[in-house]
């Protein structure tokens, strides 16, 4: 559990620090990171999370880190996935 999550934070901390562009500009880097690299996800099921993420109030990006560290570990995989994709922002 702790790998996974240690993994989580990095993966979208790699996401939120290379992206320059807001929200929509993560999505391609979620995408690969995502279902490419880990397969976490199916693209179906992280077509449904950005559909989601997109009809929530907040930030896309922060919304379907929120959501795809959920479906990976719980409440402990949203925390980590949020604060890796917000780290690079508050440094």
């Amino acid at each position: 559990m702790i790998s996974l999550l240690l993994t989580l934070y990095w993966s979208f901390m790699k996401i939120g620090l290379f992206t320059i562009g807001g929200g929509y500009a993560m999505i391609p880097l979620m995408e690969a990171e995502v279902i490419n690299v880990h397969n976490w996800l199916t693209a179906s099921e992280f077509l449904d999370i950005i559909a989601v993420a997109e009809m929530t109030p907040g930030p896309v990006s922060i919304n379907a880190a929120t959501f795809i560290g959920y479906t990976m570990a719980g409440l402990p995989g949203a925390l980590v996935a949020s604060l890796g994709v917000i780290s690079p922002s508050l440094i």
